[in-house]
């Protein structure tokens, strides 16, 4: 330390306060990184790496980059999952007596990103925090550029384990030592996209929470959530808030609205059902285009494309409410100028939900508050299109809309029209808000006046045409005259430089008037500085006014962009109901009918329900489209539980309660597991978690292992959902094992489906319409052919094929996987009427192949013969 410069060792101290953080420290124009942190910053920002005393012993490595490009380089860390101290310069160069003070003025982490520059506008940002205590496991998140703040408490470590993969947190505050105990499984493979913070126990202190949630929530919103009866989850929420404080300095004013959350009210949708049914992101690519939410997002505003994707995570149970957001995008529907004059008008408001978060942290400059006025600009027209709307929904929007008239005089008086993006600079304030900023803004213009007289007036006096007078930042003002006329400059002229050809003077009359310009310029900036920054105050006052619009808003934005997909691409209004029946008239899939397809898409019938028709088994060759008619139906449901018109001429839909999907397969290398064993996961947590309100679509269980093994595993998992004593539930089973279409009678709610293809000689047309009925055929090689498969192989095939077929049904014509069941099965086969059992008993064992018998088969067969044989 004792051979560090004076700025090193402020740097050093700064560095021991945040050692967890990558430090920006401050200096003029650059923002600088030193030791350890230069090495890791330079490799991720792509910046040279140097070092001051360069060649010496004491060298340091050092790498900066210009303190404007801030919003370029914070990003590329926070990606990572760094966190940033910035160190700013908290006084003025010119005055600072020894080392400028300097002190960390914000912590950026990955989830506390204010900027909107670095943000996904219709994504949120959420830090969360988790408390385990006793057997209640306490959540709470935050978006700290929206001020949105949910908290929720779990019981059952299942559902808080599938929440935890959903809700995509960027970065999570866990107790000391917790990733150590039996929840480290929650967390596994999270890092490097979500940051996870260990915090010292006293962050979830009980009575230190309590304090910090009642400094900042409202008493009366914070009564009515019933936090008091929920320690785990209190601690959560304080551990939230103190961190929120010591990083950005300063308790915010924008977090206010807490909100219960309860995984009850919602559909649940898990990690796996959300990849499978590509929500908001396709499995081939992992992009946003071909997901479902790029075809339901019409939004006109980022705060309406994060409300909507809140309601595509988080579809509705109560058929009441879903009814209700259904009534709204009815009647925004059915007005073609009502919607189109609404979608317009919202077009010109911005994301006044971060716009708030920025006032509330003190970073908004002069152009946010010009996006605030703008938006507030358009809140009376919105309010008058929605005057005479009449659902119940649309009503309570246009009540809850604020306009907020006295805000948005302030701003229109106070703040220029076209401000510069910095504060210190000046030409913030209108002309007329301030006399005082109006006279020294005067003595600045009139200066320019001033100064063309007196140089007008020096060029009289001494005779010299070419005399100037001037002004840079280093000298200030001067009198500039030519080599050639220096000798004929006034004796009160003082020279003040010399250049190559010519010399620069000042006399008293231009130093007076210097001080004088030069301060009221100064002084101008400044008093700009305090009225912005008095201005800005007086919006944060406003701020639960300004979020509260911000939320109808939102909603109001989603809404309308569920009306223009469902008026754009003919989608029905569905029924929803209590009852367990789902019906689907000509249903298509909405993503796939969006694309360009040779035929056009073919739509299809469902009928669903947990007593006859509860476990749909759906046969038929691959490409056909079992896959795309099992998930189209999953996506009509979820549509119409999240409030949205589906694809379909008809629908009535019987809430579901969850969504459970094993689709595909994948290895999970990270987790050490086989495609087989991913498979099986997904399928273990399906039966342990379906209920009888739960919707299952399955494809291909068992493909993952041997034939008999995956069609055994196939059996047992059809029976498990279907049988009402184990779970009951509705489900859409795709399979190519057709000897599953013998459940149909095994059990009164199995029913079986084919997708139709029409043969063409040896080869197939797929006509994807699914048809009642099984089939025992899978088209597999005719596939094959269609892919290019050489035709000596194609050829083999189905030699190898028929080989196999001839040894498909048991002795007695059953199939083998139906035979072990006890209750006794009829034989589908072709009867001789005339034979006694105990001749058929004769004549099957006389066809025995006893070379190909497996000792339990024998021994099963045994069992039947004597059991027939006694009852005749």
């Amino acid at each position: 330390m004792t051979s560090l410069t004076p700025a090193m060792r402020q740097y050093v101290e700064v560095k021991s306060r945040h050692p967890d953080c990558i430090v920006l420290f401050r200096m003029g124009d650059f923002y600088e990184i030193f030791f350890e942190d230069a090495v890791t910053a330079s490799e991720i920002l792509e910046i040279t790496l140097t070092s001051r005393n360069k060649g010496k012993e004491d060298s340091i490595p050092l790498c900066g980059f210009p303190y404007h490009a801030l919003s370029t380089y914070i990003p590329k860390l926070i990606e990572k999952g760094l966190k940033v101290a910035i160190c700013e310069q908290i006084e003025d160069p010119k005055l600072a007596k020894g080392v400028v003070k300097r002190e960390v003025i914000r912590i950026v982490t990955p989830g506390l990103v204010v900027d909107a520059e670095n943000l996904h506008a219709k994504e949120n940002n959420f830090l969360a925090a988790v408390n385990p205590l006793g057997s209640s496991i306490g959540l709470a998140f935050l978006d700290i550029s929206t001020g949105e703040f949910l908290v929720s408490d779990f019981q059952d470590p299942q559902f808080f384990e599938a929440e935890m993969a959903v809700l995509e947190f960027r970065e999570i505050l866990l107790p000391e030592d917790l990733r150590r105990s039996g929840f480290s499984r929650f967390f596994s493979g999270r890092e490097p996209v979500c940051r996870l913070d260990e915090m010292p126990g006293e962050y979830f202190d009980q009575d230190e929470a309590w304090r910090r949630l009642s400094s900042a929530v409202p008493e009366n919103i914070l009564e009515r959530s019933g936090l008091k009866g929920h320690p785990a989850v209190v601690g959560a929420a304080g551990a939230i808030l103190r961190y929120v404080e010591e990083t950005q300095k300063n308790t915010l004013q924008h977090i206010r609205r807490l909100q219960w959350y309860s995984t009850k009210d919602y559909l649940l949708l898990d990690e796996t059902a959300k990849r499978n049914l590509e929500l908001f992101r396709t499995i081939q690519d992992n992009r946003t285009s071909g997901s479902l939410f790029s075809i339901l997002d019409e939004t006109m505003t980022a705060m309406g494309g994060r409300r909507l994707r809140w309601w595509l995570n988080y579809p509705l149970v109560d058929p009441e409410k879903i009814r209700e957001r259904l009534a709204a995008v009815a009647e925004i529907r059915e007005n073609h100028l009502f919607r189109e004059n609404l979608r317009r008008t919202l077009s010109g408001i911005y994301d006044m939900e971060r716009l708030a978060g920025r006032i509330s942290l003190g970073v908004a400059n002069a152009r946010d508050l010009i996006a605030l006025k703008n938006s507030l600009s358009s809140l009376p027209g919105l309010k008058s299109l929605l005057a005479d709307k009449t659902s119940p929904l649309l009503e309570r929007i246009f009540l809850g809309i604020d306009e907020l008239p006295d805000l948005h005089d302030l701003l229109e008086r106070a703040i220029c029209d076209s401000p510069p993006l910095t504060l210190r600079e000046g030409g913030l304030i209108k002309d007329g808000y301030d006399e005082e900023r109006d006279r020294l803004s005067s003595m600045m213009r009139d200066g320019r006046r001033w100064i063309a007289a007196l140089e007008e007036k020096e060029r009289k006096r001494t005779g010299i045409a070419s005399l100037k007078v001037g002004f840079n930042n280093v000298f200030g003002y001067y009198i500039e005259i030519s080599k050639a006329n220096a000798a004929n400059a006034p004796e009160e002229y003082v020279r003040k430089q010399t250049l190559v050809n010519a010399e620069r003077y000042i006399n008293q009359e231009l130093k007076e008037y210097e001080t004088a310009v030069l301060n009221a310029e100064s002084r101008c900036r400044e008093r700009e500085y305090d009225l912005f920054s008095a201005v800005r105050d007086t919006a944060a006052a406003d701020i639960p006014g300004i979020q509260e619009t911000a939320s109808w808003l939102a909603s109001l934005d989603a809404l309308a962009s569920l009306a223009e997909v469902a008026d754009k691409y003919g989608y029905c209004c569905p029924s929803v109901d209590r009852e367990d029946r789902i019906e689907i008239d000509v249903g298509r899939h909405p993503v796939v009918e969006r694309m360009p397809l040779k035929d056009g898409f073919v739509p299809n019938d469902l009928v669903l329900d947990t007593e006859l028709n509860r476990f749909l088994v759906i046969t038929g060759p691959n490409m056909a489209g079992k896959s795309t008619y099992i998930r189209q139906v999953a996506l009509i449901v979820l549509m119409a539980q999240m409030g949205s018109f589906v694809p379909a001429s008809r629908a009535r839909i019987g809430v579901v309660d969850r969504i459970f999907t094993r689709i595909g397969a994948a290895d999970s290398l990270i987790r050490g597991q086989s495609t087989f064993m991913v498979e099986m996961n997904e399928v273990a947590q399906i039966l342990r978690n379906a209920t009888r309100r739960s919707l299952v679509i399955l494809d291909e269980v068992g493909r993952g292992t041997s034939t008999f093994d995956g069609l055994s595993i196939a059996w047992a998992v059809a029976e498990y959902l279907h049988d009402q004593k184990s779970i009951g539930a509705r489900t859409l089973f795709a399979t190519h094992y057709h000897q599953l279409t013998e459940l149909a009678v095994a059990g009164t709610g199995f029913r079986n489906f084919n997708i139709a293809v029409k043969e063409w000689g040896d080869r197939i047309i797929f006509l994807r319409k699914i048809v009642p009925g099984g089939t025992n055929r899978s088209y597999g090689i005719q596939v094959a052919r269609i892919a290019g498969v050489p035709d000596e192989v194609i050829s083999r095939a189905r030699e190898i094929l028929d080989n196999l077929e001839i040894g498909e049904m048991d002795e007695v014509g059953m199939p083998k996987i139906a035979r072990s069941r006890k209750k006794k099965v009829r034989n589908p086969g072709q009867l001789n009427l005339f034979m006694s059992e105990k001749e058929r008993v004769v004549e099957e064992l006389s066809a025995l192949n006893l070379s190909s018998l497996a000792p339990l088969d024998a021994l099963d067969l045994l069992r039947s013969w004597q059991e027939r044989l006694k009852e005749n």
